[in-house]
Formats: C-alpha cells, sequence, structure tokens
C-alpha cells in the first residue's frame, strides 16, 4: 500500500495530513539539514513522513522549484505592494525612530 505523505489543499503543498508545508522543509534540505533535525524543528511530523515529503519533492523537483519560485515572486510583489499602499506611514515611523534615536 502506497503513502500519500504530500497533499495539496488550496493550492499549498502540505505534507501528510499535517499544517507543515512541503516548502519548509525544502529550504531546510537545501540548507542541509538532515530528516533528523527537521523532526526537532516539526515535531509533528514523523521521521517517516520527512523521509516521504523529501522523495516526493526529489521525484517532483522541476514542479516543486517552478512552485517555490511563483511563491517567492508572489511574496515580493506584496511586499512592494505593501511598501506602496503604507509609504506614508513608514515615512512617520522612520521619522519618529529618527526622533528618538540618542545622538552620539
Amino acid at each position: 500500500m502506497q503513502k500519500g505523505y504530500v497533499r495539496k489543499v488550496e493550492g499549498v503543498y502540505r505534507v501528510a495530513d499535517t499544517r507543515v508545508s512541503l516548502d519548509s522543509l525544502v529550504y531546510l534540505f537545501r540548507e542541509g539539514l538532515s530528516a533528523e533535525s527537521m523532526v526537532e524543528s516539526y515535531p509533528a511530523l514523523t521521521l517517516e513522513q520527512i523521509h516521504g515529503a523529501l522523495a516526493f519533492y526529489l521525484g517532483n523537483q522541476k514542479e516543486i522549484d517552478e512552485y517555490l519560485a511563483e511563491g517567492r515572486r508572489a511574496a515580493q510583489a506584496q511586499h512592494e505592494e505593501s511598501r506602496k499602499t503604507n509609504a506614508e506611514l513608514i515615512a512617520k515611523l522612520q521619522r519618529a525612530r529618527h526622533a528618538s534615536e540618542i545622538p552620539g
């Protein structure tokens, strides 16, 4: 019987039936963390689930890398839009921070 270690729910890849995103494991994997270290970071996951999720990633690497790149692009666009929308507030906060700094 084959187990499903990754599910796509509402456009987001999740590990098994948890709220842990595949993204988070992939980024740790890319940083060189071991599966055992990932269990420490995500105690809701078993070692088997992490190995299964990483196997899913490696078997679908091109698709998942494109998904991650799209997520980064969307986050960057949201960040830029937020800075435009909140430009006045950001400037006010920067002025307040500067005014409260102690010289020297």
